[in-house]
């Protein structure tokens, strides 16, 4: 079955992008707004402290789970923000990459964004998701 989102991309706007500039959902689809996916493990503790990757990795994962709950998954998602604990582009790319790779051709919406702290100790990444997806 077809999902709900539509990725719009533009001819008009930089290609450079590892992302579509827009999505839409139609009307009857039904929006799941997530808490910001965080690198914790099942007991909340704070997992690959000091890894940016690492803990991309299991943002991504928690994110997975909390979608899954919900009855969607990551090609549901219409809008994401990465947050990032750094004022080194380096460190926003390495959790980046991460992302990017798990969603593969779903290149959704998304804001990558260089934060000085995160809620959680040794917290160094955070995804923020919406997804759309019909009942």
């Amino acid at each position: 079955m077809a999902g709900a989102v539509t990725l719009i991309r533009s001819r008009s706007l930089s290609d450079v992008a590892e992302y579509a500039y827009a999505a839409t959902a139609p009307a009857g689809a039904r929006l799941v707004f997530l808490a910001g996916a965080c690198p914790l493990d099942e007991h909340g503790a704070t997992v690959a402290v000091g890894d940016y990757a690492g803990q991309a990795a299991r943002a991504v994962e928690n994110l997975r789970t909390a979608l899954a709950e919900a009855g969607a998954g990551l090609q549901d998602l219409i809008s994401t923000r990465v947050l990032v604990a750094s004022d080194r582009q380096a460190d926003l790319v390495a959790a980046w990459e991460v992302y990017r790779d798990a969603l593969g051709a779903h290149d959704v919406p998304s804001t990558l964004m260089g934060v000085t702290v995160l809620g959680y100790d040794d917290q160094l990444v955070e995804i923020e998701a919406v997804a759309a997806v019909l009942d």
